[in-house]
């Protein structure tokens, strides 16, 4: 009989074998190999060979990761535990090695190396770091074994070590982020979709009355990441008053996000219902184009900071402070009135809901004229008046860029699925790709700044072309500090990638696609960005997201 060693060796399976197990072992293999040189070597007497193995073994790591999150994918899809819980995580650490960094996490916790976190929540998290590291070498065991038997099945014991892991894993990577971050809970995570709903009916109402473009949309619009939230204070204050930016309720039942600012959106929503609808409809165009205008002016607007009627412009941030010391006569007869009964400008749209006995047509004098005298007589004139409404309602919407970030980064990155185009599929596809030959640039929305955008017919002939063409020229690491899609800072962990199609950089959770270029020279798929991917892809089978 053979020695088990022998067996084993005979039984090895070839790097070619492209079943996942078969991949696995090799993975494990190169895991072992490394943590081997490790323990062999003195950290002391070579420490720069020391920190090669180290980023070897992260990286070895994270491709074992890789491997087996594809075997619970194809092995337990209908068993794998829920994480939905990653909703309540902070975006930024929502990066492709999380898996990575929750294993190395757990191994500094069980060496009692680890100062992340405090004292208490470490004596926590210790046992489930040792449950899951033990779970772990059991499924490298079990997996090894089965590689090394039958690569091509999963039988019920592979299954089971599968689940645990899987559940141990989600259970210590909920209690470890926990502990280091504030996670949001349910109730702030409904209330962020209700800022989500806010935005979109925002953006709804901004293509109706010609504010937006459906164009700047669809070509992601930088300016639009301070158009939509600007316009929707104005939204969730005046027109939706029922909604997140409810100020009936008290700060603590508002969203985290707008609740520093209950106080001044107080005072901008006492403003805005004294405003006429020719005036609303001002302040809104200039919150979209980032500079005030002026009512009394020229039909092309003055440049920010332009000298006012009567000098210096009332203080933004305590506008409701005094009278001003000549007050002009007020003209309420258009004012708007209480939330809930304007109608939209040229449509006979509700803005919201009538207030019980309400007809109509009413409503606009609903507001006292006196209280209506009273704000206005506060302003020099009315350009002083949207002036102060402008910087108000742009600070508030700024510094939610500044102090919200990553909220207001996934909110907006959910409205713009939401109301963005979506390409229609196309009926007959292959006879389509015979009649036009290019089907991603007609129905792909085109970015400004893209190369390939910029002239399609190179583009389409690109893809047509049989022969090799020049390479795109890469954006320079050290010109480029934030993704070209998402605008995300690149930091230690959020690393650069180059889109072999277009050149430019972005981070991998906007590239996260491979395609061949075989008109590039690239027979063998390669990172691409989504955009890429969608419009410039040559017509071959679609490829797996990167690992």
């Amino acid at each position: 009989m053979l020695p088990a060693a022998l067996r084993r060796w005979l039984r090895r399976p070839k790097r070619s074998d492209p079943r996942l197990l078969s991949q696995f072992f090799f993975a494990d293999e190169r895991v072992t190999r490394v943590v081997a040189e490790i323990n062999g070597l003195d950290a002391e007497l070579d420490p720069q060979q020391y920190l090669v193995l180290l980023n070897q073994l992260h990286l070895s790591q994270a491709h074992l990761l890789a491997v087996l999150e594809r075997i619970m994918e194809e092995c337990i899809p209908t068993q794998r535990h829920s994480r939905d819980y990653l909703v309540k995580f902070p975006e930024e650490l929502l990066v492709d090695n999380l898996g990575n960094h929750m294993l190395f996490a757990a191994e500094c916790l069980l060496a009692g190396t680890f100062l992340e976190v405090e004292e208490a929540d470490g004596a926590q998290l210790r046992p489930q770091a040792r449950n899951l590291l033990c779970s772990l070498e059991l499924v490298r065991t079990v997996l090894r074994e089965q590689s090394l038997s039958q690569p091509s099945s999963y039988p019920e014991p592979v299954r089971a070590v599968l689940v645990q892991f899987d559940r141990l894993f989600a259970e210590f990577e909920l209690s470890y982020v926990s502990s280091l971050v504030a996670v949001k809970s349910p109730e702030e995570i409904y209330r962020q979709q209700e800022i989500i709903v806010l935005f979109c009916e925002t953006v709804e109402r901004a293509l109706r009355l010609g504010y937006v473009t459906q164009e700047m949309i669809d070509g992601y619009e930088p300016l639009l990441m301070f158009t939509i939230p600007r316009l929707a204070i104005i939204s969730g204050l005046l027109i939706y008053p029922e909604g997140p930016l409810s100020l009936e309720r008290s700060p603590e039942q508002m969203s985290r996000v707008f609740s520093p600012f209950y106080n001044l959106l107080k005072k901008i929503r006492d403003l805005l219902r004294v405003l006429s609808v020719e005036e609303l409809s001002l302040l809104e165009r200039s919150l979209c184009t980032a500079e005030p205008e002026d009512p009394c002016g020229p039909a092309t607007p003055p440049a920010w900071g332009a000298a006012v009627p009567r000098g210096e412009p009332p203080a933004p941030w305590g506008f409701l402070e005094g009278p001003c010391a000549t007050p002009p006569a007020s003209t309420c007869t258009m004012r708007l009135g209480p939330p809930g009964t304007v109608n939209d400008p040229g449509t006979d749209r509700r803005w919201g809901p009538q207030p019980p006995g309400s007809s109509p047509g009413t409503g606009l004098d609903d507001t006292p004229g006196a209280h209506c005298s009273e704000l206005r007589s506060r302003y020099g004139s009315t350009k002083d008046m949207l002036h102060t409404l402008f910087v108000c309602i742009s600070g508030v919407a700024d510094q939610l860029q500044t102090n919200f970030a990553s909220d207001l980064r996934s909110i907006l990155k959910t409205v713009f699925k939401i109301v963005a185009s979506q390409a229609e599929p196309s009926e007959e596809p292959s006879a389509s790709r015979e009649e036009d030959g290019d089907p991603c640039v007609a129905d792909a929305p085109r970015v400004a700044d893209c190369p390939l955008c910029s002239s399609p017919e190179e583009a389409a002939g690109l893809r047509r072309a049989a022969g090799t063409r020049r390479l795109p020229e890469w954006v320079p690491d050290s010109t480029c500090s934030q993704c070209s899609a998402c605008r995300s800072p690149f930091t230690l962990l959020r690393r650069r990638h180059h889109c072999r199609s277009c050149g430019k950089i972005f981070c991998a959770r906007c590239s996260p696609h491979t395609a061949v270029l075989p008109h590039y020279g690239q027979p063998k798929p390669v990172r691409v960005c989504t955009h890429c991917y969608a419009a410039h892809r040559s017509p071959a089978p679609r490829r797996a997201p990167c690992q």
